[in-house]
């Protein structure tokens, strides 16, 4: 519109041409200057001035644009920032009301700020891994642990918001699913993951404490990531893995001990993934995966002891995949397989370490095994 304007105004001072004689054929060009080529000269170097104008208007409102998103981008940043030192600060507070506080306050920046969101994530899970001791017992007058129960509520908070970030109906742009959960060496009298999906990243419960309440991963998914309770302890907690599906993934409970309380597997699904309970100790307590199936996946038992306590497949579904139990330890758990269905899969228990409390199996499952049982040549009875 410019050049256009420009090509108008120029025209209206051009002067309108005075008759003049028609010159000769064989009148000389230099003797006058056609209109044509004045209008023509005109009409270039109108344009060839709009297009500087309109270069240089371009390159000053490119660079006033670049320069307010930086201006807006840095006080952004800086406004992220202070909300972050905030966040930090009540989360360090004496009062558990300030904590509490804090912990919303890291989650919505963590949902606002995705550039920052494994940060604010890494602030929450690390406020689990700080030293807590267990709570008081239960006939410990309240007057004597003032805060015990303030900084427990804490700490079922920050499980509770890392969950409700983990389940399926979360808002792709404010899930947490994919991002890295450390809780190395962290102690859990409660809490719940229920419905979880786990699927990306490392999820560390390494060294872990399990120890009294209700940790439930109820109906929680493990896919596609690489989920670790390697060294974890399972004592006097009720922990549900009840309905959980493993699948795509590797979860790992090498070196676990289940010294006491339940470890519920029931219903849980072992599909196209590989579980290790290598080298876990059972010595005490009830660890179930009755009704559980597993199919497509590997679940190893490789060195682990069963010392003491109750670990019973009852009930499972052996569909496909492989279960090997190479060189556990059977030595006084009650390990029992009783209306196990084997249908395609695998469970082997051939090259076991110690059999002096065997497994206990029903008498048609001993007399002929199915083809996905594998048995030694000589199963000792079990001990009553």
């Amino acid at each position: 519109m410019t050049m256009l304007t420009s090509f108008l105004d120029h025209l209206s001072t051009v002067p309108s041409p005075t008759p003049s004689v028609i010159r000769a054929s064989n009148q000389t060009p230099s003797s006058g200057t056609p209109v044509w080529v004045t209008l023509l000269v005109g009409l270039a170097g109108a344009l060839l001035a709009s297009a500087g104008a309109f270069a240089g208007a371009w390159r000053s409102s490119r660079a006033l644009r670049q320069n307010t998103e930086r201006t807006l981008e840095h006080e952004r940043t800086r406004l992220l920032n202070e909300r972050f030192s905030t966040a930090a600060e009540l989360l360090g507070h004496n009062e558990a009301a300030c904590r509490l506080a804090g912990v919303h306050a890291m989650a919505g920046l963590a949902d606002d700020w995705t550039e920052r969101r494994q940060t604010c994530i890494d602030v929450l899970c690390a406020y689990l891994r700080m030293p807590y001791p267990l709570g008081p017992e239960e006939d410990t007058p309240a007057d004597e642990d003032p805060n015990g129960q303030a900084n427990r509520e804490v700490r079922l908070t920050v499980i509770r918001t890392i969950r409700d970030h983990l389940l399926p109906a979360t808002p792709p742009e404010t899930t947490w699913s994919g991002y890295d959960l450390d809780f190395t060496g962290a102690v859990f009298d409660g809490g719940d993951f229920s419905n979880a999906r786990f699927s990306g990243g490392k999820v560390r419960f390494t060294g872990a404490t399990f120890s009294g309440g209700l940790v439930s991963f109820y109906k929680a998914a493990f896919s596609g990531g690489d989920v670790g309770f390697y060294g974890a302890t399972f004592s006097g907690s009720e922990v549900l893995f009840r309905g959980a599906t493993f699948s795509n993934d590797v979860v790992n409970f090498r070196g676990a001990t289940f010294s006491s309380g339940s470890v519920n597997f029931r219903g849980a699904t072992f599909s196209s993934g590989m579980v290790h309970f290598d080298r876990a100790a059972f010595s005490g307590g009830d660890v179930g995966f009755y009704g559980a199936t597993l199919s497509s996946g590997k679940v190893s038992f490789y060195g682990a002891k069963f010392s003491s306590g109750t670990v019973n497949f009852d009930r499972a579904k052996f569909s496909s995949g492989t279960v090997n139990f190479d060189r556990a330890k059977f030595s006084g758990a009650t390990v029992t397989f009783h209306t196990a269905q084997f249908d395609g899969g695998v469970v082997d228990i051939r090259d076991v370490a110690s059999w002096s409390r065997p497994p206990s199996l029903d008498d048609g499952l001993v007399a002929a095994p199915p083809a996905g049982l594998l048995l030694p040549d000589r199963l000792p009875k079990p001990k009553p």
